[in-house]
């Protein structure tokens, strides 16, 4: 059925769900995305884990290359989920984020290209860094090591960078403060159930602490609700709830609850590249036009 067909006739749930889709898709088709004139560095943390906090950070940063824009992934994790999404290499013996952080290597060194786009690639994390947290403890400028390296980089690198995201641990140790540190934006993933508020004011106090103390510039500039269920009366008033509290960071896009999102990581690829027309992927990539578009200068 043409998709013009399809607009005509919906008259039935299923055929104004594909006729939604059809014309997100051809939205999106559409839509040049802008590109910031300095790189913007997020830093993609929340304590409570199970919130799509790996998830939103391959999902966005491969929708924004897939748009043109020139990205780079810290995975910063010691189970290396997203070293594996992106399908980067990432056994014990790979030069990772480890070598970078304890062992004063340069970033250019240890960073390798994702198959999924030319334009996207990743610091990729390693077992090693499971014990990270430890050995940053007696090393000098430990917070700032990570904000070192990535400095540098950014600096002698040919090829302008345009995103940065950092993927952090479900926990406030050396290596989160190190992300918080090297970033000068924060994005929090939701999750729409219940007790998806439990954490964050203790988050958001953290945040301010490391604002107050080790990085002036950092600020929570994007909130993203994820694994939405528009069926259930619980994830709309979460919704609801997290507009109401925050209400110029919550991005309008929802992502929903997926198979297809959950999957593409198991193929070593992100759901934009596993299943670019699903709703999965057609909410990242709203989200992410959202984050191109907010970030322009006014």
């Amino acid at each position: 059925m043409s998709e013009s067909a399809v607009d005509a006739d919906e008259t039935t749930p299923l055929a104004q769900e594909i006729a939604d889709l059809a014309r997100r898709r051809r939205a999106l088709a559409r839509e040049v995305l802008p590109l910031p004139q300095s790189t913007r560095i997020f830093t993609v943390a929340n304590q409570k884990g199970g919130v799509g906090k790996t998830t939103t950070t391959v999902n966005l940063a491969a929708a924004l290359a897939r748009s043109g824009a020139r990205v780079l992934v810290i995975d910063l994790d010691p189970q290396g989920n997203a070293s594996t999404a992106l399908g980067v290499e990432h056994r014990a013996e790979t030069a990772s984020v480890y070598d970078v952080i304890i062992n004063d290597a340069p970033i250019a060194g240890v960073i390798q290209s994702s198959p999924e786009f030319d334009t996207l690639y990743c610091v990729p994390a390693t077992i090693h860094l499971a014990g990270a947290e430890i050995e940053l403890v007696s090393l000098v400028a430990r917070e700032q090591r990570l904000h070192t390296a990535l400095e540098l980089f950014l600096q002698e690198t040919e090829d302008d960078f345009h995103y940065v995201f950092i993927d952090c641990p479900p926990s406030l140790g050396l290596l989160t403060i190190n992300a918080f540190v090297a970033a000068t934006e924060v994005l929090i993933p939701i999750q729409c159930e219940y007790y998806a508020l439990e954490g964050l004011s203790q988050l958001l106090s953290n945040i301010r602490l490391i604002e107050r103390h080790l990085n002036p510039s950092l600020a929570v500039s994007t909130i993203l609700m994820t694994m939405y269920d528009a069926r259930t009366n619980l994830a709309n008033q979460v919704v609801a709830d997290v507009r109401e509290h925050f209400p110029k960071e919550v991005l309008n896009a929802l992502i929903p609850r997926s198979v297809r999102i959950s999957e593409a990581p198991s193929y070593g690829q992100s759901v934009i590249s596993y299943d670019t027309n699903s709703p999965g992927a057609l909410s990242y990539q709203e989200a992410a036009a959202e984050i191109a578009h907010r970030g322009v200068p006014r």
